[in-house]
């Protein structure tokens, strides 16, 4: 089964990117122009879709779930092992918290956030957080960690249509060990998560982004293919990884540490 061809546009667009992402390190991928630089969101408009319905009509909106997803169970899911919180590993996440609650301040105004490189990602698809990333503070963070800087700058959109700063998405190597992250924020605090073994259309064949078999979407992060020998058997790409690890704090939140998205 395959959607309409009317999305040929933003089927090459997803596509690109994660096939992109999972043949080199994200920070490097961000340079290939895939985030949108201009638009601003859209109102939702298919109520009533299936999460799965709506991937499959735009895959640019799998590209979102892959970026953003939830913390459930998911076979595209890896979680740093958790560990017990110290008294040290909470007055360390506190400090994070009031450093970043400084250093972010001034990007309270989406409009500084977009002067200073940070650009909107998959402006077009309503989202519940928006994700503002920039490509030179990802490379950065590749290489150290710094709660002020963020990968990526969290958003929610208010009725007015204009932009709420709640928090920031800070990003590690995928190569990073458990101790490594915990040096960054600590464990027993914060889940990170890496996004794994998707199974995504070959670069030759974009247009089976829209595939379905029994109900599902063949491809991307709603998928049940999460083996390389399932990908196979569907003529697909398997990454092992998309993106590198990632972890959100909700700085401006009464919850800074809670993954709500």
């Amino acid at each position: 089964m395959r959607t309409s061809s009317g999305t040929a546009r933003s089927v090459r667009r997803a596509a690109t990117l994660l096939l992109v992402l999972g043949s080199a390190d994200w920070v490097q991928a961000q340079s290939s122009g895939s985030h949108h630089h201009g638009a601003r969101p859209a109102s939702p408009s298919r109520e009533g879709r299936t999460a799965a319905e709506r991937d499959a009509a735009d895959p640019a909106h799998a590209v979102h779930d892959a970026m953003s997803g939830s913390l459930n169970a998911d076979p595209h899911l890896r979680l740093s092992p958790p560990r017990t919180a110290s008294g040290a590993d909470s007055a360390r996440a506190a400090s994070i918290v009031r450093e970043a609650r400084v250093a972010l301040e001034r990007f309270k105004d989406v409009r500084v956030a977009e002067r200073e490189g940070y650009r909107i990602f998959a402006p077009n698809i309503p989202q519940p957080v928006y994700h503002f990333t920039s490509m030179g503070a990802a490379i950065r963070e590749h290489f150290r960690f710094d709660p002020s800087t963020p990968t990526s700058l969290l958003y929610k959109q208010k009725a007015d249509g204009s932009f709420r700063l709640v928090g920031a998405m800070y990003t590690a190597p995928k190569e990073a060990t458990p101790n490594q992250l915990n040096e960054r924020v600590p464990l027993g605090i914060a889940r990170w998560h890496l996004h794994t073994n998707m199974c995504v259309p070959r670069m030759t064949a974009l247009e089976r982004w829209g595939d379905w078999d029994d109900g599902r979407p063949v491809f991307g992060p709603l998928s049940p293919i999460a083996t390389r020998e399932a990908c196979d058997a569907v003529d697909g790409r398997f990454l092992p990884v998309v993106f590198n690890w990632m972890v959100h704090v909700n700085v401006y939140e009464d919850n800074p540490w809670e993954h709500d998205h």
